[in-house]
């Protein structure tokens, strides 16, 4: 079994650089690249990106390089188009773990048990990372109305309390840091959306914590973790 690792971040961002910011004096993109480098079960490893110094601070981790297309560089460019047109550049690949370029809350452990449970069910399109956050059930959405507050979406009577702890069903957000697709079952029409490129059948994988990094405080809560983790 073909298992390729690719990293994909794109250039144009609102944080500039922020995929290649000094994150405790390293580059982000490369912690999430260095746990992947971690796992003999990864054949070849890639870099999809329209921004050449990107691209070269992955290549320099061992990263082949990959440039997309200006038009999947846009802020508004879907990333499972990303992911396949790399895919369509690449060696052929049976398992494919996808690292987003912004986040450093990845461990190599973790990458691991996500191949491990495609391995186990082939039935499975995806393996994705998700949290527990109850705090932001869509219970507790709100939209506006005529300028007052609506629920989001209905309320089933027996969900309908003040309390976060007695919402149900819990509520799991997706981790942006990774995720692990059976090539051959993503890509589809049927896919869930709005992320049509992981299939239709994708596994939750529960972490305790993940953040995607979109400002220099984002940096620093970064740069926390990653201390805690050593000690």
């Amino acid at each position: 079994m073909n298992i390729i690792a690719l990293i994909t971040g794109r250039g144009n961002n609102t944080l500039n650089n922020k995929n290649i910011l000094p994150v405790n004096g390293e580059p982000l993109l490369s912690y999430g690249a260095i746990e992947a480098k971690k796992l003999e079960d990864i054949s070849k490893y890639y870099i999809s990106s329209d921004d050449d110094n990107i691209l070269d601070v992955g290549y320099s981790l061992g990263y082949e390089k990959i440039k997309r297309p200006a038009e999947l560089g846009t802020p508004t460019a879907r990333h499972g188009d990303v992911v396949k047109h790399a895919v369509q550049v690449m060696d052929e690949c049976d398992i494919l773990v996808v690292l987003m370029a912004n986040c450093a809350t990845i461990k190599s452990s973790q990458i691991k048990d996500c191949i491990d449970l495609l391995k186990e069910d082939e039935s499975i399109s995806t393996v994705a990372p998700v949290v527990k956050d109850q705090d932001h059930h869509p219970y507790r959405t709100k939209r506006i109305e005529d300028g007052f507050l609506e629920p989001f979406v209905p309320i089933p009577d027996e969900s309908n309390s003040p309390n976060r702890q007695q919402l149900k069903p819990a509520s799991y957000f997706l981790c942006h840091s990774f995720y692990v697709h059976r090539v051959s079952k993503c890509f589809t029409e049927d896919g869930q959306p709005p992320y049509f490129h992981m299939g239709n059948k994708v596994k939750p994988y529960i972490v305790d914590y993940s953040l995607d990094v979109h400002s220099m405080e984002d940096i620093y809560l970064t740069e926390v973790w990653i201390n805690k983790e050593k000690k």
